[in-house]
Parts: C-alpha cells; sequence; structure tokens
C-alpha cells in the first residue's frame, strides 16, 4: 500500500558545477550522492544528493536555466536562491555537523534558540551557506 500523505519530495538548488556540489554535500552533510556518475556521463540531465528515504535535493546546474520553460519565467529563477531550506537532525548529527563545518573552514552563524518550525520549538539552530551561496539551517527539537 502507498502511504499518499503530503510530504516534501525534493528541493532543487541552482548550483554551478553539480559534481562539487554533490561532494560538498557528501562531505559535510553525509547525504547520499545520486546520480552523479551520470551525470558526469550525460546520460542525465543533474545529480542530486538524499536527505533522508523521502526527501533529495536536486543540484541542477544554472546552464539548465534556459531549458526551463514548464511556466513562464521559470527560466529567470536561475541564480536566485530561495531564502534558506532547513534540515532537522537529532541532537548529536547537529552537533557533528556543525563540527565539521568548522573544521572544513565553512562560515556558520551564531546559535539561535527555540525557533519555530515544522516539528514546534527547535531547541537550536544555526545557517550556513553552501560552495553556490545557498543558506542552510540546521536544528535539532530534542
Amino acid at each position: 500500500m502507498t502511504d499518499n500523505t503530503p510530504r516534501l519530495d525534493h528541493v532543487v538548488l541552482w548550483v554551478r558545477d553539480p559534481v562539487a556540489a554533490a561532494g560538498f554535500y557528501e562531505k559535510t552533510l553525509g547525504m547520499e550522492p545520486l546520480r552523479v556518475t551520470e551525470y558526469a556521463a550525460g546520460t542525465v540531465s543533474f545529480p542530486s544528493v538524499r536527505l533522508n528515504e523521502e526527501t533529495i535535493l536536486d543540484l541542477a546546474p544554472l546552464t539548465m536555466a534556459a531549458r526551463m520553460t514548464m511556466v513562464p519565467g521559470a527560466a529567470d529563477s536561475a541564480g536566485h536562491p530561495v531564502n534558506h531550506v532547513c534540515v532537522a537532525l537529532p541532537r548529536h548529527d547537529f552537533d557533528a555537523l556543525r563540527d565539521r563545518l568548522e573544521r572544513q573552514g565553512v562560515p556558520v552563524s551564531d546559535f539561535t534558540h527555540d525557533a519555530y518550525g515544522a516539528r514546534g520549538m527547535a531547541r537550536r539552530s544555526f545557517y550556513f551557506r553552501d560552495p553556490d551561496g545557498n543558506v542552510f539551517e540546521a536544528r535539532h527539537y530534542t
């Protein structure tokens, strides 16, 4: 039986170098890279990284913008990242992510406390950017 409850399936991020972006997400956030070899071989339009069993981030090359014709003005979204994408992690993974980011020299914000989100009030969160300027928030709830 298929569970058809509403869920976030994927977020598409514009990136300059999809292979390098996939490497960043794999090494820094521990995400599983998907279709990177196929992208490098030219058999798929973009690679992805897996956040969890239900959600992926598609890493769309900026060169793909001209082909975005599904709705008027879609191509104009290239280079305009969303405000931010938030990932909720268990506390241990949250702390480990911050440590990895700091070791790799990725600037991180100060902690915020008791910020509202999809699961209620998050205990702590912080922000960082990927190499393409997309802003991420990491948080934990308990």
